[in-house]
């Protein structure tokens, strides 16, 4: 298998990393909101998977030493095997639920509230499972990233308030246009029509992001175990036994999300042959470039000798996907476009809080215990 040999080299990786576990969810984006996020979901699978026998028999199985990863899989022991196709099956619910979130509320929401949620679960549960490090750093970093959770709850609540009152107001002025001129030309005036309503989803989207960040958040430690011990599964092949976890379990949770959906009305599988190329495309292709990320960081950790990196380092860059994808959110996509200044301020507030609470958990385990 083919590992970094060089300091560098493994930087480049988690450079990688980074920018596509920040960056796969503008496939859903450019999907459009038409194609539902059920369906591109099995694309999305199917693109891991790909990518995950692309990637696992090539740089997997190339290299100087000789050692493949069917000769990594065939000495791996059992318990190893099932802990990564477990934690491809929680990956993927916390994944599905966040893809939701984002098909409902934007990259800009759905990062940050469910990585968020993510990083916070994640790092309390590892601090109590490995006692190492300052528990008060890590309790403080996770403060923070709650903070910037919260302001973009809140921006999102404030943002989606003044679009119903512009809606509102659009709504009356349409309406007493219709009148001014029905008098002109001595017409009936038109029947008053009911206030629009908009279903309020804040709730919804603020709850679904904090459950997929609890899954998000115990994905990872399953995946760990399946590495850990003599018989652990190297990085290729244990992500390709996580790949092979998520194509199953997709096809599985979604038998319920397409019957009792999140939103809208339930849809048949038949749908998925109604897409066009460019939507199964997309699909495809934020599963696999979320594997080249998942993959890029799991070699990083196995790098030896000069070329290894710090954990607060490489933890530190991986968990910024989180701010990379709210600021491609609202700055590619303009999901708070037309927002007024307080909540830009919320936004702002929220990234300089991620940043910094990601960076305080990084640390945390270089101090002592306390």
């Amino acid at each position: 298998m083919i590992l970094p040999g060089s300091y560098l080299f493994s930087l480049i990786l988690l450079a990688l990393s980074l920018l596509c576990w920040g960056s796969w969810a503008n496939t859903l984006k450019m999907a459009g909101p038409k194609w539902r996020f059920e369906l591109y979901c099995y694309d999305f699978a199917i693109g891991l998977v790909a990518a995950a026998l692309l990637i696992s028999f090539t740089f997997g199985s190339l290299g100087l030493d000789g050692f493949t990863v069917v000769d990594d899989l065939r000495l791996a022991g059992k318990r190893q095997d099932a802990f990564a196709l477990v934690a491809g099956g929680i990956f993927t619910l916390g994944n599905m639920l966040l893809i939701a979130v984002i098909s409902l509320a934007g990259m800009s929401v759905a990062l940050p509230v469910g990585l968020g949620s993510a990083l916070i679960f994640g790092a309390i549960l590892g601090h109590f499972l490995n006692p190492s490090g300052s528990g008060v750093l890590v309790a403080a970093g996770c403060i923070a990233v709650l903070g910037g959770a919260v302001f973009s709850a809140v921006a999102y609540k404030k943002y989606q308030a003044l679009k119903f009152a512009e809606g509102q107001a659009a709504a009356a002025a349409a309406a007493a246009l219709a009148a001014e001129e029905a008098l002109a030309q001595n017409k009936p005036l038109p029947a008053k029509k009911k206030a629009l309503r908009k279903k309020p989803i804040t709730g919804k989207v603020i709850f679904l992001s904090v459950l997929a960040g609890l899954f998000l958040g115990a994905f990872y430690p399953l995946l760990d175990l399946a590495r850990e011990g003599e018989n652990g599964l190297g990085p290729y092949s244990a992500a390709l036994v996580f790949g092979v976890g998520v194509l199953s379990s997709t096809i599985v949770y979604n038998l319920f999300f397409m019957n009792l959906p999140l939103h809208g009305s339930p849809i048949d599988f038949s749908q998925y042959f109604t897409g066009k190329g460019s939507d199964h495309l997309l699909g495809m292709l934020g599963g696999a470039i979320l594997f080249v990320g998942l993959t890029a960081g799991l070699v990083v950790a196995r790098a030896e000798g000069a070329a290894q990196v710090g954990p607060a380092l490489s933890s530190g860059i991986v968990k910024g996907a989180m701010v990379l994808g709210a600021i491609e959110g609202f700055v590619v996509w303009k999901e708070f476009k037309g927002a007024e200044g307080s909540i830009k301020l919320y936004l702002g507030v929220m990234l300089v809080l991620l940043a910094l609470g990601i960076g305080v958990v990084s640390v945390a385990p270089l101090y002592g215990a306390g």
